[in-house]
């Protein structure tokens, strides 16, 4: 990164000192340099914006300009023809004609762009697909809540992460809010980005594409998904939802999490800390350290202790998984019996606060 700006330092120095000595349009020294620098600037700026088209919207463009180009040329040999004697009108015409025909082209070309089918021309193009399909598009829940940065640490998310602007703006509004805990959430979405941002093994890119006609954020991130066939990383259930009826593929850290919770199978021996009184008759309830409830029976007397439960069943839902255990005292004499450096009873909160 700090060699392309390098770069595009010394091409905006080249293009001043080139200006300088020329001197176009009859200028003197200082001011065509600073032509130089103005078109050496236009040029960085639109090079920065031709990195995040795609390739097929590249020769999309590229031809549809071609194609209003040698159309413009055509109405000005008939415009030519037709006013023979009207040196100001057909030149201004003609000026004019070029520019919106390759206007169009180059817009059109760009937006059709998106149907070509690269991948059968196999060669160099054969990677387009595949490359756009390692795109990862945040939105604004899954910076919130954080993990994905201790996601990509670990080196279990690779190619190129995209953040759009509009999430960047929808975060910034967060982190300006007059409510405190939304304004919190909003800065502390911005530091995850400083530190993804950070990260030497990512490929980082802030996409300007927008919908103007669509306002729900989520709906823009689906059509910049669909746009660019990649995959949202979320943590939102609702936006799972539409994306997978939308044929959206979708990354959900929280079904990341589930997948990773330790199984637990019915009968196997557990050690808790009982947190709490349950909703039924003499229930208490624990939580692992990955966050799982687990709800004991026969514990209500057992909170703020360390026990051995056994385990009854587990319930798997959508929102995460549940387990329910029986405490047993017998068992949990046993236990205890077996535990030669089993903690004191001053040492048991402390213990089971980490479990």
């Amino acid at each position: 990164m700090r060699d392309l700006i390098i770069t595009r330092i010394l091409f905006i120095a080249v293009m001043s000192g080139v200006a300088f000595f020329l001197r176009p349009f009859d200028l003197n020294g200082p001011l065509a340099a600073g032509v130089g620098v103005v078109a050496g600037v236009a040029i960085v700026l639109f090079e920065i914006r031709l990195k995040q088209i795609s390739l097929k919207r590249l020769i999309g463009a590229a031809f549809g300009s071609v194609l209003g180009i040698l159309g413009a040329y055509l109405i000005s040999l008939v415009l030519g023809r037709a006013m023979p004697d009207s040196y100001n009108t057909v030149p201004f015409l003609q000026v004019v004609v070029l520019g919106c025909m390759t206007y169009c082209g180059l817009v059109v070309g760009a937006t059709k762009g998106e149907m070509l089918n690269l991948t059968a021309l196999g060669g160099l193009f054969g990677g387009e697909k595949a490359s756009k399909n390692s795109f990862k598009i945040l939105d604004t829940s899954v910076i919130i809540d954080g993990r994905i940065a201790d996601i990509v640490e670990t080196g279990f998310v690779d190619g190129t992460i995209v953040i759009p602007q509009f999430v960047l703006r929808e975060l910034q509004l967060v982190a300006d809010s007059s409510d405190s805990m939304k304004r919190n959430r909003g800065r502390r979405g911005l530091d995850i980005l400083q530190r993804i941002q950070k990260m030497p093994q990512l490929d980082i890119q802030i996409l300007e594409d927008d919908f103007p006609n669509v306002r729900d954020v989520d709906m823009k991130l689906i059509e910049l998904a669909k746009v660019y066939d990649c995959k949202i990383v979320t943590i939102d259930f609702n936006l799972n939802k539409v994306d997978q009826l939308q044929g959206v593929e979708v990354l959900n850290i929280n079904e990341l999490a589930n997948a990773l919770k330790p199984v637990v199978l019915p009968g196997e021996t557990m050690r808790v800390f009982i947190l709490k009184e349950g909703k039924e008759y003499n229930q208490g309830v624990a939580y692992l350290d990955d966050g799982t409830m687990v709800v004991v029976d026969n514990a209500r007397k057992m909170i703020s202790k360390t026990i051995d439960i056994a385990v009854t069943s587990v319930l798997q839902t959508t929102a995460g998984k549940m387990i329910f255990g029986r405490f047993d005292e017998r068992t949990h004499a046993v236990h205890e019996k077996e535990r030669p450096d089993r903690p004191t009873r001053e040492h048991a909160p402390a213990a089971g606060t980490g479990s």
